[in-house]
C-alpha cells in the first residue's frame, strides 16, 4: 500500500516505476558484488533473447503505477484479476499447453467474483481502466516469454539472475522516456513545491522500491515451479487479498454488493488454493507479504 500512498500526493507514476527500477538495481548489485548470489555470465545472444522481457516488465510495471495513480486500489486489482484469461491464451499461443478444463471452470467464479467486488466502482475512468487491462497484456507476455527461457539447459540462467538481468534493463529503457515525460522530478525542490514532505516521500519510495524488488524476485522464483496458467491463478487470489486490505486501509465504502463479491472470490477460491498454493505455501505467503 505504500506506493499507492505516494503515487497519490506524488503524481509522476513514470518517475515512482524508474525508481523502483533503481532499487531493485542496487539490491542486485549489491548480491552480486558480495557474493550472495553468483553473478551469471551474460552473453550478447542472452541479453537480445532478454530483451523482449525486459521490454514489456517495464511496460508492465508502468501501466500499473499509472493505473494506481488514476484510480481507487480495489478497482486496479479487480481489472488485474483478468490476466488468468491472458495467461491461458498466450500459454496457447506461445508455449502449446492446452490447460486443464478444471483449471479454465476455475477461473470463472474467482474473476467473476472480484469483478463483482467492485462492480460499484465510483473512481471508473478510462485511463486508469486501459493501463490496468494494459499491464495484464504485458505481464502474461512476460511470464510465458520468461518461462521459455526458464526451461533447463547448458547455459541457462536461474530464476533470480534472470530477473535481476531484466530489472537492470528495465532501469536504463525507462531512464530516457522517464526524462522525456516527466523530466527530473524526484528531487528535494520539487517535492518541497508540491507541498510535502522530502523524507515522508522518499522513505516511502524507498520502501515501495524494496516491496516491488521483493515481490517480483518471489513471483519469479514461483514461476519457475509452476505453469503460466498456475501462477496467473495464484495471482488471482493474490488480489482478492490485496482488495480487502486497501478496503480496509484506504477506508474505502463497501456496499452489499462489494461485500458479496469478495466473500464469492474468497469462497470460490478455496479449491484452487489448496491444489495450486500448498505446495509452495512459503512463497506464496512472502508474495502475498512483499505486495502490501
Amino acid at each position: 500500500m505504500v506506493l499507492q500512498q505516494v503515487l497519490k500526493v506524488y503524481t509522476f507514476p513514470v518517475t515512482m516505476t524508474n525508481m523502483q527500477f533503481a532499487v531493485g538495481g542496487v539490491i542486485v548489485m549489491i548480491m552480486w558484488l558480495t557474493g550472495l548470489h553468483k553473478r551469471p555470465k551474460i552473453t550478447t545472444a542472452q541479453l537480445v533473447a532478454i530483451l523482449p522481457l525486459a521490454i514489456v516488465h517495464t511496460m508492465g510495471n508502468l501501466f500499473t503505477n499509472m493505473s494506481l495513480g488514476k484510480v481507487a486500489v480495489s478497482f486496479t486489482h479487480t481489472i488485474k484479476a483478468m490476466e488468468p484469461f491472458f495467461s491461458v491464451l498466450l500459454s496457447a499461443l506461445f508455449l502449446g499447453e492446452v490447460p486443464n478444463p478444471w483449471v479454465v471452470a476455475s477461473l470463472l467464479p474467482i474473476v467473476g467474483g472480484v469483478a463483482l467486488a467492485s462492480l460499484t466502482e465510483v473512481s471508473f475512468n478510462w485511463a486508469g481502466f486501459l493501463a490496468a487491462m494494459a499491464s495484464n497484456v504485458t505481464f502474461q507476455s512476460r511470464n510465458v516469454l520468461s518461462k521459455k527461457l526458464m526451461v533447463k539447459k547448458e547455459g541457462s540462467m536461474d530464476n533470480i539472475n534472470l530477473f535481476s538481468v531484466i530489472t537492470v534493463m528495465s532501469f536504463f529503457l525507462l531512464a530516457p522516456v522517464t526524462y522525456l515525460m516527466e523530466g527530473v522530478k524526484f528531487t528535494p525542490a520539487v517535492i518541497q513545491a508540491a507541498g510535502l514532505d522530502v523524507k515522508v516521500i522518499a522513505t516511502r519510495a524507498l520502501l515501495a522500491g524494496l516491496c516491488f524488488h521483493s515481490y517480483q524476485q518471489v513471483s519469479y522464483m514461483i514461476l519457475q515451479r509452476v505453469n503460466p496458467v498456475t501462477h496467473s491463478v495464484g495471482n488471482c487470489v493474490k488480489r482478492v487479498v490485496v482488495i480487502v486490505t486497501s478496503v480496509l486501509f484506504f477506508k474505502t465504502p463497501v456496499s452489499p454488493i462489494n461485500a458479496l463479491g469478495k466473500l464469492l472470490s474468497v469462497f470460490n477460491s478455496r479449491p484452487v488454493w489448496r491444489k495450486f498454493v500448498t505446495k509452495y505455501s512459503v512463497f506464496w505467503i512472502g508474495w502475498f507479504v512483499t505486495t502490501l
